[in-house]
């Protein structure tokens, strides 16, 4: 793939060690003024006697040596008998002929009218890719040498792209098929270069002319940069275009505004880099009914806006007189969150949503925040990283139940690790940042999407599109960017931006079900955000490698973040991650995912092998790629991806073996992610670099990303959650006692006392006001479940998964201290501890506290020594179970509970007393007291093995055979087609032989 290459800012040969220069921005940018050379010359001439030869030698041609091929009259019936003759074949390729032509030569007058008017992106003549790009690099190159060069570099950088037939507004459209249209991007770069050369020696020219006389006179005009309207974002150029007449002018608005600081904070050091708001001053010949004079003169604008034009004007100084920019040149650029620099017409279509104004700006994090990496004690990566750290919490969260279920393997009444450790330090920030950060609708609304898709293809027999990427809009709509046009995608998607993208609402994602379908782009993951749009890249889909460059610890911010969701995204069914030169230490989280290589040779063995195995079994199968073996009747589960990710740049050699080997690694279903501490690394076809402020670049793309990140820190906090959860650990100390003890004595009766396992019930408070009850409910709630503490925007997430702003939040606290009140002491029952999180008054206590309280003191406190209390405690903790957590609880709250193990320990807690109760009584011979204690544990937790197999100990000690054959049929019509378990089935044979003879007579 043809690579940019940037010259040294000496006049000298640029020598071969020169370190990279940063990618240019994506739109044009001034730079020297570079002359017109010998061979500009050359290409100049050559394009103008190809288009004279194509545009009048063609027709001329024709015309002296076929003539006119048409019939001079109307064909009548004796026209179809006659014979086809040579000449006849001649005539019908002459009218081809002229057709192309007449296609052409309207090419060229599109171009040619595009160019001289500067119009910006060039109209498409219908059905003439290839003829209306030969004419654009033309056109191009015959005005390099002129000074109509310029307005070439607008469609340049939308080559390929389709503004019509939209059915909407897109709210994301991807930049332009990569690894395509190289070269044409290289001649946009030279294009951009006269562009610069002639708009800068104008404007210079310009500024001289009139900037003094402009400001002498007193006559000084104000600009506000205007918002995005869809697709259209304001610019300089245009600026300059709509009140001084000519584009090529807007240097001297950036002269005139250059380092001055903005309304927001931040100024302006490159022409193209402005945001919605900042004011420009302008020349004072600068018309139009936008532009505003002085503030005391602006009646049609607001306070605000008059005050910040007035604020502006006063900073004016040497600017004001066209000093250009003295002041404040050595400062650093503020890049703010809330604002990002907006596109011009020259960059490359994109996602693009209206910037974020002050109304919002309370979601980001602001400058200091990001420098610290932590907002609000949390970190600001894992915040912004929804469908990350929606999948870690998800695998944490089944990594956690498996350990629960692990342990109930253990001895029935005294078993250890009821309660997992409770993450402290920067693994309870993580925690908490997973919480508030997570979007778990997100990820369901992509996998059923994604399967719903292949789903309606299969179901048209048709093979599943070639994706390279994903982008996630704002508003929740789902936009596929494809390789190549598909045709008509299937209900209820829709055609984009034009035939290479596929959009879907998300109101219509949200009426889709689960596809018993594989997943069929599991290769797609987060690489960060542009304008309020998630991309995800298809690694598996590149028809190469992806190299990435940059500073070691930031690639390795990237790399782990891309492991991390890789292992644990919900929208894969299965997939291999292989880590080469890192992450020896992320395997916890996915092991059955995850592995590591220490070295490219031992790489390059395994995926050699790999790569030949792939290549024969598709061959066998008779597929093209693995997209054709996940949809129709095979669904062939072995086309899962594999996806290598090498942080360490490979040496000159093992790059080029790397190379060979990922030439076919796209149809293969096989991604490759490569470190490098360059930008030329061979096979590559896709280059990308990211900054030390957290960009994600890659100008060939035209993508400017805010990166997904996931820094070294919060990588150590995330493994230690996992490494904590690990059911293969013993346990040990914090796990084997509760969170929080009551105090079960008569002197421990709590002041406030809710119950939660059955229905939701509080005593000693009273009702609050009906409009505020069931929040201010859901709130206590989850405080009860978290005795350790919550975060306040672990709460506020909770109450609130779209957002809310902070007095909101800080207004239902507010409400929710009120309501508790304080202990006659004086201490509120709702405080603080010293992390800053929300903690309850041990006054306040839960129904759950106290069976958790019971069952310990039951079989690790007083009850170990003394069977008499045993008894009582296990009884009285069996009495406390009235159902489920919560039963009652209203439709569309509560949807946190998802995210917790609550569900998956309580039952187990029941059972465990159940079982221990059970035990209890049968040592004393007290079988039907031993049952009613199974049965009352049964109702809530039914699908506990261990259960119905004290159960049947029990019956068979009642000696009653009518009883115990009944209770196995029980067991039986519960099992279903499935059939009982086999460790049920052996204790059955043990029991009660003649089982099987029973389920045969009812067969």
């Amino acid at each position: 793939m043809p690579r940019r290459r940037t010259s040294s800012s000496s006049s000298s040969s640029t020598a071969p060690s020169a370190a990279p220069a940063t990618p240019r921005n994506r739109t044009p940018q001034p730079v020297r003024v570079r002359r017109r050379s010998f061979g500009d010359f050359v290409k100049a001439f050559l394009a103008f006697v190809v288009l004279l030869a194509l545009v009048v030698g063609v027709p001329l041609a024709l015309a002296v040596t076929v003539g006119w091929p048409l019939p001079n009259g109307a064909p009548g019936l004796d026209w179809l008998q006659r014979e086809i003759t040579v000449q006849t074949f001649l005539h019908i390729l002459t009218v081809i002929v002229w057709l192309a032509w007449a296609q052409f030569a309207a090419c060229v007058l599109v171009e040619v009218k595009a160019a001289l008017s500067g119009v910006g992106v060039p109209g498409r003549v219908p059905g003439s890719g290839p003829s209306q790009l030969l004419a654009r690099q033309l056109v191009a190159a015959l005005l390099l040498v002129g000074a109509t060069a310029a307005s070439l570099t607008p469609g340049l950088s939308q080559l390929g792209q389709s503004l019509e037939g939209n059915q909407k507004p897109a709210v994301a459209a991807a930049q332009q098929t990569p690894g395509l249209f190289a070269q044409q991007q290289e001649q946009a770069a030279s294009t951009a270069n006269a562009l610069a050369e002639q708009a800068g020696q104008a404007g210079q020219a310009a500024a001289r002319a009139d900037g003094g006389a402009s400001a002498a006179n007193g006559d000084t005009k104000y600009y506000r940069i205007q918002p995005p309207e869809g697709r259209h974002h304001d610019s300089l150029w245009e600026v300059a275009d709509r009140h001084l007449g000519d584009g090529r002018r807007y240097k001297e608005i950036f002269e005139l505004n250059k380092d001055r600081v903005q309304p927001d904070g931040s100024k302006l050091s490159e022409a193209s880099l402005i945001r919605p708001g900042w004011i420009m001053e302008m020349p004072g010949d600068a018309r139009g009914g936008e532009l505003v004079e002085m503030p005391d003169e602006a009646p049609n604008v607001s306070e605000q806006v008059q005050q910040q034009i007035s604020d502006y004007a006063r900073t004016g100084g040497d600017h004001a007189q066209g000093g250009g920019g003295a002041q404040g040149g050595g400062d650093a650029h503020v890049s703010l969150p809330e604002q990002r620099p907006a596109p011009t017409p020259a960059t490359p279509v994109t996602p693009a949503t209206p910037a974020p104004g002050p109304a919002t700006g309370g979601q980001h994090a602001t400058p200091a925040a990001e420098e610290s990496g932590r907002s609000f004690g949390l970190p600001e990566a894992l915040l912004a990283a929804p469908l990350l750290a929606a999948g870690l919490l998800g695998a944490l969260g089944r990594r956690r139940r498996q350990a629960l279920w692990h342990s109930a393997l253990g001895a029935v009444g005294g078993r250890r690790g009821m309660e997992p450790p409770t993450p402290t330090g920067d693994a309870q920030d993580v925690q908490d940042a997973l919480l508030v950060g997570a979007d778990p609708d997100g990820v369901r609304l992509l996998d059923r999407s994604l399967r719903g898709l292949a789903a309606s293809l299969a179901a048209e027999s048709r093979a599943l599109p070639v994706v390279y990427a994903a982008w996630m809009g704002g508003n929740g709509d789902l936009h596929l960017q494809l390789a190549q046009p598909a045709g008509k995608p299937p209900t209820p998607w829709q055609v984009g931006q034009d035939q290479t993208f596929w959009m879907l609402a998300r109101a219509d994602a949200e009426r889709y079900e689960d596809a018993e379908t594989a997943a069929p782009y599991p290769g797609l993951v987060s690489l960060g955000t542009m304008d309020d749009s998630r991309l995800l890249l298809n690694l598996e889909a590149v028809p190469g490698l992806v190299s990435l460059s940059g500073a070691e610890a930031d690639r390795a911010a990237v790399f782990a973040s891309v492991a991390a969701e890789l292992a644990t995204n919900g929208w894969s069914d299965r997939m291999t991650i292989t880590l080469v030169g890192f992450g020896d230490d992320l395997t916890p989280l996915a092991p059955n995912r995850i592995r590591h290589l220490d070295s490219f040779e031992d790489l390059f063995e395994t995926m050699s092998a790999e790569t030949r195995q792939r290549r024969g079994a598709l061959g066998a199968a008779g597929h093209d790629s693995v997209l054709t073996g996940r949809t129709g009747p095979a669904q062939h589960t072995r086309w899962a991806p594999h996806l290598v990710l090498l942080a360490a740049q490979p040496s000159d050699e093992d790059a080029l073996r790397l190379a060979e080997l990922a030439a076919d690694a796209g149809r293969l279903g096989i991604g490759y992610l490569v470190g490098t501490e360059g930008t030329d690394l061979p096979g590559a076809a896709w280059e990308m670099e990211i900054t030390g402020s957290g960009k994600l670049l890659a100008p060939l793309l035209g993508l400017e990303l805010e990166a997904q990140l996931l820094p070294a820190a919060q990588q150590r906090a995330v493994v230690e959650l996992f490494t904590d959860a690990d059911p293969e650990r013993g346990p040990g100390g914090p796990a084997n006692t509760p969170p929080f003890l009551v105090d079960i004595s008569e002197q421990g009766r709590p002041a406030v006392y809710a119950r939660l396992v059955g229905s939701y019930e509080i005593i000693g408070l009273d009702t609050p006001d009906g409009d505020r009850s069931a929040q201010l409910h859901e709130a206590l709630a989850l405080l009860l479940l978290h005795r350790e503490g919550v975060h306040p925007r672990v709460l506020a997430s909770a109450l609130w998964p779209r957002g809310v702003t902070e007095d909101v939040r800080d207004a239902l606290l507010e409400r929710l201290r009120a309501w508790l009140g304080t202990d006659p002491d004086g201490t509120p029952r709702l405080g603080t501890d010293a992390t800053g999180r929300l903690t309850l008054a041990k006054s306040v206590v839960s129904d759950l506290d106290v069976l958790r309280s019971l069952y310990y003191e039951a079989t690790q406190g007083r009850g170990v020594d003394s069977r008499q209390v045993r008894g009582r405690l296990l009884t009285d903790a069996l009495v406390l179970v009235r159902g489920p957590l919560l039963a009652d609880r209203p439709e569309g709250r509560y949807r946190w509970l998802t995210h917790e193990i609550i569900d998956a320990q309580l039952p187990l807690l029941v059972a465990d007393t159940g079982l221990a109760l059970s035990e209890f009584h049968l040592e004393r011979g007290r079988a039907e007291k031993a049952i009613e204690a199974l049965n009352a544990a049964l109702r809530t937790a039914p699908a506990d093995e261990r259960l119905w197999h004290e159960l049947l100990r029990a019956t068979h000690a009642t000696e009653d055979a009518d009883r115990l054959r009944a209770l196995a049929a029980d067991l039986i019509g519960r099992s279903g087609a499935r059939g009982l378990p086999p460790r049920t089935e052996a204790l059955l044979d043990e029991l009660l032989p003649t089982w099987r003879d029973g389920v045969a007579a009812a067969g």
